[in-house]
Parts: structure tokens; sequence; C-alpha cells
């Protein structure tokens, strides 16, 4: 039994009933069985206000690709030349990564971090300028290049500043790491 008084069993959290027919003791006109459209026909509308809800399906079937998910390439080009923009990225960021593990020069994990970063930031412009990128399109274009970007260049401004002999001194920020630490 519903009631439309606050506080009884049927409305358990004691707000009072808003739709005039729950006040009145009958099942509100949108949880009807079915509805009559313009056209006379027999329309359910047991699913549109409160009625059984359809489970989502375990296996997505409809995604739509990022915008510029297409390819870079025409189609018939081999997979390597389709995939250029994401094969640019992935090559300097190992680049950087072969720099940073052979280390075959002082200061060799500063340049490699620099190239891991700079990847990121040729990712951040290719899909900025480019209309299609194939793989390098992970979410739509707005959210690829602020990704990209803040990522890139967190990594090189850390590569810049990292100890010893920083090439790039920001005193502010040493303040605050000062005052943190003691």
């Amino acid at each position: 039994m519903t009631s439309g008084t606050p506080g009884t069993p049927g409305n358990p959290d004691g707000a009072a009933a808003s739709d005039p027919a729950e006040t009145a003791g009958g099942a509100s006109a949108a949880g009807a069985a079915a509805a009559v459209s313009a056209n006379g026909s027999a329309v359910s509308s047991a699913g549109s206000a409160g009625g059984p809800r359809r489970r989502p399906p375990t296996v997505t079937t409809g995604t739509a690709r990022p915008e510029g998910g297409g390819r870079a390439a025409p189609g018939d080009a081999p997979a390597p030349a389709r995939q250029w923009p994401l094969l640019t990225v992935l090559g300097l960021a190992g680049l950087g990564l072969l720099v940073v593990g052979t280390d075959p020069f002082p200061q060799a994990f500063r340049i490699g971090a620099i190239l891991i970063g700079a990847a990121l930031l040729v990712g951040a412009a290719m899909r900025r300028v480019l209309p299609s990128v194939g793989m390098l399109a992970v979410r739509s274009r707005f959210t690829d290049m602020i990704t990209y970007g803040v990522m890139g260049g967190l990594i090189v401004l850390l590569a810049l500043m990292v100890q010893p002999s920083p090439w790039l001194r920001i005193p502010f920020l040493e303040d605050i790491l000062h005052l943190t630490v003691t």
C-alpha cells in the first residue's frame, strides 16, 4: 500500500509525494502499463519512468572510434605506413629509453628523459594538427592533446630539474621544497 503521508510504511523516507495521483492513493500516470500515442496505437511506457530498466550489455558493440582515429594513410598501404604517427611517438620514446638504458655519455639519463617527454609533446602536436592519426587517437582530440601535452611537459620539466647540477632552476620551487622538508 502506497500512502502519500510522510513517515508511513509506503513512504519510509518521510518525504511528501509530489505526484497528485499518488496522493490520491492510485498509481501515477507515468507508471501505467500502456499509453495511447498520437496515432491511436498502444505504446508501452514501463521503462520510461521508474519502471524496470534493462541491464547494460556485457559486450559493447556500438563504440565509436575517437575523432581522428581513422587511418593516417590509404587503406592499401602497408600497416606501418598507416600507423606512422604512433610509430613516430613510440620510436622517439624507445630511443629515449635506449639512451637511458645504455648510458653512453654523461647526463644520458637527462637526455633520454627529455626524448621521452618530447615524444609525448610530438604526439600532442600531431593530434592537434593532423586530421587522422590512426591508433594514436585514444580519446577525444581535446583530451588526447591535454593528456599528451601535460605528461610530456612534466617529464621534460623534471628532466631539466633533476639533481645533480640541474639545467633549470626554479627558485620558488626550491623554497617550497625546503619548507616541506625542514
